[in-house]
């Protein structure tokens, strides 16, 4: 296990401090909660239909056969919406008020064939407290196939990954399904990755297992049993391109918000100290993008507003766009970075340029 990062200067102290006083006094003027509230759970009921009307359609082989790809891909829109609207503020405490509403919440990870626990400590722990810094935020680990980092080391196949990176991405969800959550089971629970507590491996195992076999019977039994018009072999193919479609658009959020020209990826000292703050480390590594975009905002669950959920995880997103003024305008006074792209195009061109750059034999590790 890596030993654990410091974050030091003074010099930077009272960036946050300034921060959470304004972001504190917004919500008490207006008299707001931080929670998602009725807004956030009805927006939820919409973003669970675009991924459960889909199924019910294709199931119950309401329309014609040529149709039901389709009807698998727009699942997979759906399915990415549900990790980021929902689930997301539910894991990070910020959906409800109540504990057990964010709990439950929280568990719609179930449906999308995932395990809450291993999200929340790759998410919550490790992404949040060591954004963007090598061998510590598994986010920008793509196990040699991806390079992320100038501090990984290059090999061949790289030089092409520009080219080759999005049908990776497309795999994501499918590797989380299948490999990938009892790994990190087995690797979280060795490195004692439990929020300081001790995991019950078993009783984990048997949740996981539970979720996936859930997932399993109401995405591939049930299909495969019910329907007609469709051989079995015909629902698999429904079921990867839906995963494709999911994994691609969940990765691809990400990249825009951490992985582009504009951020940092700074590397610990020999004391295991990165010479930031945790806030100002959050704003040098993190970029938003295309925060006028309602449509996308709405879809995504404000992770365009990376910045402002870096800062301020605790918060709902229906909140990132009021405060987004406040984080700006104080990174502004304090001489800080504030990374944005203003369209979505122009973070997906950084993170390409990127990308080829770390492909190239110029970008050695150092």
């Amino acid at each position: 296990m890596k030993p654990a990062i410091k974050y030091i200067n003074k010099d930077q102290a009272k960036f946050f401090s300034t921060l959470r006083k304004r972001v504190d006094g917004y919500f008490k003027e207006n008299n707001l909660s931080k929670f998602g509230s009725k807004r956030l759970a009805f927006k939820s009921i919409g973003i669970l239909s675009l991924y459960f009307i889909p199924y019910f359609l294709i199931v119950f082989d309401f329309l014609p056969v040529w149709s039901m790809l389709l009807l698998a891909a727009f699942m997979g829109v759906g399915m990415a919406g549900v990790g980021m609207s929902v689930m997301h503020d539910g894991n990070h405490g910020s959906f409800s008020s109540k504990g057990w509403v964010n709990r439950l919440v929280g568990s719609s990870i179930i449906l999308v064939g995932g395990h809450k626990l291993n999200w929340k400590i790759q998410h919550n722990v490790l992404h949040h407290t060591y954004t963007n810094v090598y061998e510590h935020d598994e986010d920008i680990d793509a196990n040699g196939l991806i390079r992320m980092s100038s501090q990984e080391e290059l090999k061949p196949l790289h030089r092409f990954q520009h080219i080759y990176a999005f049908f990776l991405y497309g795999l994501m969800t499918i590797f989380w399904y299948t490999f990938k959550d009892i790994k990190q089971l087995s690797s979280y629970y060795k490195r004692g990755l439990y929020h300081g507590k001790k995991m019950n491996l078993k009783s984990e195992i048997f949740k996981l297992t539970i979720g996936k076999a859930i997932y399993t019977v109401y995405m591939l039994v049930i299909p495969i049993m019910v329907m007609n018009s469709i051989p079995w072999w015909g629902v698999i193919i429904g079921f990867l391109l839906m995963h494709f479609v999911c994994g691609l658009v969940l990765a691809v959020i990400f990249q825009l918000a951490h992985v582009v020209e504009e951020t940092k990826q700074p590397l610990p000292n020999s004391e295991g100290t990165i010479e930031n703050t945790w806030a100002v480390h959050q704003l040098m590594t993190t970029a938003n993008f295309a925060r006028n975009n309602k449509i996308l905002s709405w879809y995504i669950g404000g992770l365009n507003y990376q910045v402002e959920h870096h800062i301020f995880p605790n918060i709902s997103h229906v909140h990132y766009p009021e405060i987004s003024k406040i984080v700006q305008n104080t990174a502004i006074e304090f001489g800080i970075p504030y990374n944005e792209f203003e369209t979505f195009s122009e973070a997906l061109k950084s993170h390409l340029r990127l990308l080829k750059s770390l492909g190239q034999p110029s970008m050695q590790m150092g």
